[in-house]
């Protein structure tokens, strides 16, 4: 069975192919049109999914839209109607494009698509998390956290998740509702920071260790927690109900201190009573309270279920500070995240869930890795820099082209990273990545200002051997970690790490560790710690502030000639700075 899973129309679009139960090949729209967080419908990963298959669209048993839009619609007329006469003009603008197209959406994905209409299946929006989550996971039974914004109704749920004989099923066993919504008062926050909605979230997180949470009280006051995981948020502070441009009231502004414009400049660490420590603070209290209540939600949860082992996914299930919490602190002894776990992945969950579930088609092996998008080899990469003339050395020997970028990372420069798939989901994993040598704090700052040209308080994470995790990082105190394959907690760094490799360590004194174990950023790890005795590379994503993760040769020499980038891999060819004319 060949099932096509699709997401699209609200954010992070993208298709995924599975076949007979094995994951071909996934992407989001974005790397393919350029447009970050593209929401249309994903025709570009579609074609690379099922090129990459060797099939078309007669070949494809089944297409599954991720969530269902007769019910998403409902919650909007609802509560627009409840809300009106205030956001009469957003109601306006989103009756015209449901009107005119949503309503019809299995018409125009079959026409765009090239596919049969009675082909086009829906899934619900959490439920194609919940699979996402638990069907790529290594359990064989789990307790099962979806938490986002909102999907159709649902803001957060629990299922079950149990694959036996008689196949793999996935049990709902409660949810909370829109308002009421973790991921919206995130998002409202992320706005009142300044930051924009489904892109600052992580810079709140990296925001929030500058400060301390003085404002907890106050954030229970806009929310409250119940013992049975409830969440119930204060509409007085809150207008994503009803403004089409602003996600919070005058009140929030009363109760937390005026908000920051947008692109207000300041830097970190800020003075005692400075505007930008006040955000800081607000920053730490709402990622504290985003904590507490992930504690709450996951002893509800295990008390529910009686399971020892979690999987997440969700928009909220990339924090990865909770992440970090949840194992150490939680009631688990096992989680593992989806590394697609916004909208994004819910395409993935979609076909899982009609290969596993709806035609009981036995899981496989669980995911290990997620290099699944499009490859370009090295003969295509090479006519591409000749077609270019772009001066470039090739290596027939990889060995030795990795002793290279070994020996100039060592020398301090700062280089593009170029191999295979690229990666599915927002982290880099070493198939697009800067890197940079971790020994040097200024490396930091270099490539936050001169080569991604983002806010100078934005961390990095640090690829690491596998084999030397426990060095230089604390490992989790309970059971199995699935979460530092894909970047998908923080570890506190040891002291070994703050002294040796600071330019991976934030200023509270975590990682977002990436541990390496196969591949050729595993050999280059290899290859670096031969002349530092570190097995550790800083690494970020190769794109520029606002711009998706590089997906084509084209996009990585883009970015180089537009940073300060020393030097780019692509495949098997290294690609030098040209000597600057003064």
């Amino acid at each position: 069975m060949r099932a096509l899973g699709i997401s699209a129309y609200f954010h992070d679009s993208a298709a995924a192919l599975v076949e007979d139960g094995v994951i071909v090949a996934a992407a989001q729209e974005e790397r393919f049109t350029r447009i970050k967080h593209d929401a249309s419908l994903p025709l570009n990963a579609v074609k690379m999914c099922l090129d990459t298959a060797g099939v078309d669209m007669r070949s494809i048993d089944t297409v599954v839209f991720y969530e269902k839009p007769l019910r998403k619609f409902e919650r909007l007329m609802v509560t627009h109607l409840r809300e009106f006469p205030r956001g009469i003009g957003q109601f306006s603008r989103a009756m015209g494009t449901w009107l005119s197209k949503r309503l019809w959406m299995k018409g125009e994905i079959a026409r765009e698509l090239g596919c049969d209409v009675e082909k086009i299946v829906f899934s619900d929006h959490h439920l194609s998390h919940a699979a996402s989550a638990f069907l790529c996971s290594p359990f064989q039974r789990a307790a099962i956290l979806t938490v986002d914004g909102v999907g159709e109704w649902a803001t957060t749920s629990i299922y079950r998740g149990i694959s036996d004989a008689d196949g793999s099923r996935i049990e709902s066993l409660g949810e909370l509702h829109f308002p009421h919504s973790i991921g919206l008062l995130y998002s409202a926050i992320t706005a009142y920071l300044g930051f924009t909605v489904n892109e600052g979230e992580y810079k709140v997180m990296g925001l929030a260790a500058y400060g301390k949470p003085r404002f907890l009280d106050e954030f229970c006051k806009i929310a409250t927690i119940a013992e049975d995981a409830s969440l119930s948020l204060d509409p007085r502070y809150f207008a994503y109900a009803w403004h089409s441009e602003k996600s919070f009231t005058s009140h929030l502004e009363a109760l937390l201190g005026p908000a920051r414009v947008p692109g207000t400049a300041f830097d970190l660490p800020a003075p005692e009573g400075s505007s930008a420590q006040r955000w800081a603070d607000v920053a730490a209290s709402l990622q504290a309270f985003t904590e507490r209540y992930m504690l709450v939600l996951a002893r509800h949860a295990q008390k529910l279920t009686g399971e020892t082992c979690l999987a997440m996914a969700g928009g909220v299930a990339l924090n990865s500070v909770a992440n970090r919490r949840l194992m150490d602190e939680g009631p688990f002894t096992e989680l593992f995240v989806q590394p697609a776990a916004g909208d994004a992945g819910g395409a993935l969950g979609a076909a899982l869930l009609a290969c596993h579930v709806v035609d009981k088609q036995p899981r496989g092996a669980p995911m290990t890795s997620a290099f699944l998008g499009e490859e370009h080899t090295g003969a295509s990469v090479r006519r591409f820099l000749d077609d270019c003339r772009v001066k470039h050395t090739s290596f027939a020997d990889r060995s030795a082209l990795y002793k290279e970028v070994a020996n100039r990372l060592a020398s301090g420069e700062i280089g593009g990273w170029f191999q295979g798939r690229f990666e599915w989901g927002p982290r880099a994993l070493g198939g697009r990545s800067i890197l940079a040598d971790p020994r040097d704090s200024a490396a930091r700052e270099r490539v936050n200002r001169k080569i991604k040209f983002r806010e100078p308080f934005r961390p990095f994470a640090p690829a690491v051997l596998a084999e030397e995790h426990d060095r230089w990082f604390v490992p989790v105190s309970q059971g199995g970690d699935h979460t530092t394959r894909f970047m998908c907690s923080v570890a506190p760094a040891t002291e070994e790490a703050r002294l040796k490799i600071p330019a991976v360590v934030h200023v509270d004194g975590t990682s977002r560790v990436g541990v390496v174990e196969s591949g050729p950023l595993h050999e280059l790890l290899l290859e670096f710690r031969a002349r530092t005795g570190i097995g550790v590379l800083l690494n970020t994503s190769m794109n520029l502030k606002d711009e998706p993760i590089c997906g084509s040769p084209a996009e990585a020499y883009g970015t180089f000639l537009r940073s300060d980038l020393d030097f780019l891999v692509l495949e098997d060819c290294l690609i030098e700075r040209r000597p600057k004319w003064n």
